[in-house]
């Protein structure tokens, strides 16, 4: 579709690429988490990325987010992180993907499915260590469920969990690591071959190298995006992401003049003030009274309230026309808005705001490789 409004999102797939390299351990396989169509960075073209810069695998939330990718052609093993829905089973299993299971009603469904398709399903179990969202609780029961998977005729190729906080309790993390080994010793003692054992996200794949099994799962230090506490900056990860606009209007108003909706925000001064056509629609957040963007290479101020399609800027004396580049988030010249920044302003986090960043921006798909 041709595009008009200049509000565009660029996704460097090059970073994707880098990122992905730069974490991957040698002795683990990376599974690529491009749930929430990749983070909000577009997920087919950033999976394609990302087995090109060594993952080998990708992770899903969704059984649709899944199917997604296979009718996009992308032939990569794909893991359904949660259990698949009742009634989605059969699709899911024709396209290849690989289900989590860890209730008993998840495992009916999938073994009946597995039944009617007469052919091999691989499945990976999903233990709750503490995070306490979905998983086997308690952990302790992994040997007894993990017998019902293989007495239904399934395959057990992985065992996993998810930690809550990698990113600073390291003491957690390592209690949580402890809790699944206990679970792993116990069905081994059983028996039971457990496969692919797989427990680190971003923060523990970066920071805990004994969490890193046979596969890690990283989800936010694909795109650049901080885990926590800086690691993303730290690690030399590159953003993948820039949100771009442009100046659609200045005028020049007297000191007094009150901005936007309610007219909480008054010109101390007269100034220039530039509107640029992105809102609240677009995912810019109405929180974010406070923030800043980037024009002319310098820092200035959102000016009052956050409208549903356009934002207003407070340029003081700058030279400012229609058509200057403005920068959301990313770089201009020596200054940079992080998607971290941004996400403080608006009292989130980095995550929410790329998958927050709506359909009707478009996404365009640049390479920065060899560039200055």
């Amino acid at each position: 579709m041709t595009r008009y409004r200049p509000t565009v999102v660029e996704i460097d797939l090059d970073a994707v690429r880098h990122n992905v390299g730069l974490i991957k351990p040698e002795e683990a396989e990376l599974m690529a988490v491009v749930k929430a169509d990749g983070y909000g960075h577009g997920a087919v073209p950033v999976a394609r990325a990302t087995l090109e810069g060594g993952a080998s695998r990708l992770g899903v939330a969704l059984v649709e987010e899944g199917l997604a990718l296979r009718e996009a052609g992308i032939a990569a093993p794909i893991l359904v992180m949660t259990e698949c829905p009742p009634g989605s089973e059969k699709e899911a299993l024709e396209a290849g993907l690989t289900p989590s299971v860890y209730s008993h009603g998840g495992l009916e469904g999938l073994a009946e499915a597995a039944h009617a398709a007469a052919r091999p399903v691989a499945v990976h179990l999903k233990l709750d260590t503490g995070m306490h969202r979905v998983g086997l609780w308690p952990p302790e029961d992994a040997a007894v469920f993990a017998r019902r998977i293989l007495d239904a005729g399934l395959e057990l190729e992985g065992v996993w969990t998810h930690f809550a906080d990698s990113e600073r309790d390291d003491e957690g993390t390592l209690r949580q690591l402890a809790s699944f080994r206990s679970a792993v010793d116990a069905l081994t003692a059983a028996g039971v071959r457990p496969g692919l054992l797989h427990a680190a996200n971003s923060g523990a794949t970066i920071r805990l190298p004994e969490t890193r099994l046979d596969l890690v799962r990283p989800g936010a230090a694909v795109y650049g995006l901080d885990p926590g506490e800086g690691l993303a900056e730290r690690s030399g990860l590159r953003p993948a992401l820039a949100w771009l606009s442009a100046v659609a209007m200045v005028k020049r108003l007297p000191a007094g003049e009150r901005l936007s909706y309610g007219g909480r925000y008054e010109l101390g001064r007269a100034s220039t003030v530039a509107t640029v056509p992105v809102g609240y629609d677009d995912g810019y957040p109405r929180t974010a009274e406070g923030a800043e963007v980037l024009i002319g290479g310098a820092r200035r101020p959102v000016a009052g309230t956050i409208t549903m399609d356009q934002i207003l800027v407070d340029c003081g004396d700058a030279d400012v026309t229609p058509g200057d580049e403005v920068v959301l988030i990313g770089a201009q010249g020596d200054e940079r808005i992080t998607a971290d920044e941004l996400a403080d302003r608006a009292g989130t986090i980095a995550r929410a705001i790329a998958t927050g960043i709506g359909t009707r921006v478009p996404r365009e798909y640049v390479s920065t490789e060899g560039s200055g």
